[in-house]
């Protein structure tokens, strides 16, 4: 019998296998039209695309370049080294020539040499990884995305520059990209023993666990529209990110900091070398941290300074960001540079000269300003977000520069984002107070058309003038109240393709070829996996796990049921009482509660592979470590009241 009890926990317990697929349409991937030739052949005209200043910069210093591949355990392949080789020539008349200069510029990837005992990995992630080279070993600054492209890249560095052990950790901000790999260049025995230093800003570990925990399932399927993860790389399809290449989808992971950055500047010395570490939370992360090096008159911006215009709200969702505060950090950032010589970030490549740095800050301190100056502007005069995003235009003086372009951001996108950082989403038109659902409206616009068939004819129209917006926003109604049309999904497909196709931002590019692709072949059967973030959830602290936990519970079934569980945690020496009320989880630390309907000892490894669905029976449930006590009916009702989202939701199919 309690064989039988322990399987039927762990059935209820196993997180959801993903979704099937919707059922394609067929097609493949079509050709630029002639008003995307029209449209593309425009942005050649206006820009000198050949200007040669940042080829220079992203092939100086090179030294060696890795080849084949990062290949996971079971054979999945997170890093092609040859996957973007075909980005030669002339940009194709199916990518924007601008997007394509730049998707070259970051196809420069290997180990370079910034200045003496600086070094930068490039390409073996979306990421840079920079090498300090200190008195005892390497400080290394931003250790990717995974533990494998992190422990690759410092493996090829020692191949290069010789084995030396890692003397600091540097993370400059809360985001996976830069601290996701940390375990494949160091490990926390490692830290303890040899009291190797983690720096990172405060509040660090806070933003890192709630954003990729709480959110984590929404964002990872968001994010693969945004960096294309699917996509082929080819001319039709992933060229680049506008940060960087493509994202490893590896095992991310944690390491709580050491040392914290708090005060808006802080020297510190690491491992011989003399840093000034510059606070600066709240505009491209909610904690983040630049630095300079006075002695090699170096500064790195971390990301609030890349070779693009950034996100003030990421297409794949994030907190939105303080624009004017951005703005405010680029002021201070020119005087923080003021005898630089070297500008260095978190992701694309380098500049050198002190006249060039002072330029690209003040660039990107004005992109910041003036996105958000015109966006109040607008705001005050009644405009609403997507007015304002058809009204506002960068300045000659800023859009000529590469540097702001819209390659990762774009204005269009960010003037929304400071209209809702300010205003909310919300509109002020009470029609959309309580709109209808999408599926629900898009049916009577169909039946007011008098069906698919009719809003696929006028789609086709608008196609044929391109028109594409117009026909996108036709299709759109046409595929959400007619899910049965073939016809309305493939000429989306299409509509989206041309969309891409001329698209200067790699983030809108993606979205809309993912877009076509789904489309075509319904929505991934694998979501981001629970167990890439294994080793970060087992550094997370346990609060923000439990929080995390909460929000997915199924409010409508949790209606009238009040259950009490106690968890303690014998590895942490931990207890914590959780408790159903008004359709609310909560939780508080604290020794059990006697009348609680039941109570769960195991660790907390045990609990968060039970929880997230990665462990087996045998070693989860069947453990030795594992011990329930009550009634263990209460227990599987309880923990069935969390939703396993299985991150694989359709987006452009309902």
């Amino acid at each position: 019998m309690k064989k039988i009890i322990y399987a039927l926990l762990a059935a209820l317990l196993t997180l959801a296998a993903g979704c099937s697929k919707t059922g394609g349409v067929g097609g493949a991937a079509g050709d630029a039209s002639q008003e995307t030739l029209k449209v593309n052949a425009q942005f050649a005209k206006e820009l000198k695309l050949d200007e040669p200043q940042d080829f220079e910069d992203a092939k100086r210093g090179f030294m060696a370049k890795p080849t084949g591949k990062i290949v996971q355990a079971d054979g999945t392949v997170l890093k092609d080294f040859e996957a973007y080789n075909f980005l030669d020539g002339k940009a194709p008349d199916t990518v924007n020539p601008s997007l394509w200069r730049h998707a070259q510029l970051n196809a420069n990837l290997g180990l370079f040499k910034v200045t003496d005992g600086v070094y930068q990995l490039r390409g073996f992630d979306i990421a840079n990884m920079t090498l300090i080279e200190g008195k005892t070993g390497w400080i290394v600054v931003d250790p990717l995305t995974a533990r494998e492209t992190a422990a690759a890249a410092l493996a090829f560095a020692r191949q290069q520059l010789g084995d030396k052990p890692v003397s600091a950790v540097i993370l400059t901000h809360a985001h996976a990209d830069h601290f996701g790999g940390v375990l494949g260049v160091v490990t926390p025995r490692e830290v303890a023993e040899r009291n190797i230093p983690v720096v990172a800003s405060a509040g660090f570990l806070e933003e890192a666990t709630s954003e990729n925990i709480m959110v984590g399932t929404g964002m990872a399927r968001r994010s693969m529209y945004q960096f294309g993860r699917d996509l082929p790389r080819s001319a039709k399809g992933n060229v680049d990110t506008g940060l960087g290449k493509d994202v490893a989808y590896g095992a991310i992971g944690i390491m709580a900091p050491n040392w914290l950055i708090f005060k808006p500047t802080q020297p510190m010395q690491l491992d011989g070398v003399d840093f000034v570490f510059h606070n600066v939370p709240g505009a491209e992360c909610p904690a983040e941290m630049t630095f300079s090096i006075p002695a090699k008159k170096l500064y790195d911006g971390a990301e609030n300074l890349s070779q693009t215009m950034h996100n003030l709200l990421p297409v794949r969702g994030a907190k939105v960001r303080d624009a004017l505060r951005w703005s405010n950090y680029m002021e201070q950032a020119l005087e923080q540079t003021r005898d630089a010589e070297i500008y260095m970030g978190s992701h694309n490549w380098p500049v050198w000269g002190n006249a060039n740095i002072r330029k690209f800050v003040t660039m990107h301190r004005d992109v910041y300003k003036f996105t958000h100056d015109q966006t109040v502007r607008l705001i005050n005069a009644g405009f609403t977000p997507r007015e304002i995003a058809d009204t506002v235009k960068l300045p000659k003086s800023l859009s000529e520069f590469f540097g702001v372009r819209g390659y990762y951001g774009d204005i269009r996108h960010n003037v929304k984002a400071v209209y809702q950082f300010y205003m909310g989403a919300y509109d002020g038109n009470p029609a959309n107070l309580n709109p209808l659902p999408p599926q629900e409206s898009a049916k009577k616009y169909l039946e007011l058309m008098g069906g698919a068939d009719k809003a696929v004819a006028a789609a086709q129209a608008a196609y044929d003038k391109g028109e594409y917006r117009w026909a996108a926003e036709l299709l759109n109604q046409a595929v959400f109240g007619d899910p049965s049309s073939k016809a309305a999904k493939e000429l989306l497909a299409k509509t989206y393709e041309q969309m891409g196709y001329m698209s200067e931002a790699a983030t809108w590019r993606n979205s809309y070829l993912t877009a076509a692709q789904e489309l075509r072949n319904g929505p991934p059967t694998k979501g981001a996996s629970k167990a890439m973030l294994m080793e970060m959830l087992l550094q997370t602290p346990m609060e923000r796990f439990l929080e995390a936990m909460a929000a997915g519970l199924n409010g409508p079934d949790a209606e009238g049921k009040n259950l009490k569980v106690n968890l303690v945690l014998t590895d942490l020496k931990e207890s914590y009482v959780l408790w159903l009320e008004n359709s609310v989880l909560h939780f508080r630390s604290g020794e059990p509660e006697k009348d609680a309907n039941a109570t769960l000892t195991l660790t907390k490894e045990i609990f968060v592979k039970m929880i997230a669905g990665t462990g087996g029976v045998k070693d989860t449930l069947l453990s030795d470590d594992l011990k329930i006590g009550g009634s263990t009916i209460d227990l599987v009702r309880f923990f069935t009241l969390i939703d396993k989202a299985p991150g694989t939701f359709a987006i452009v199919t309902k």
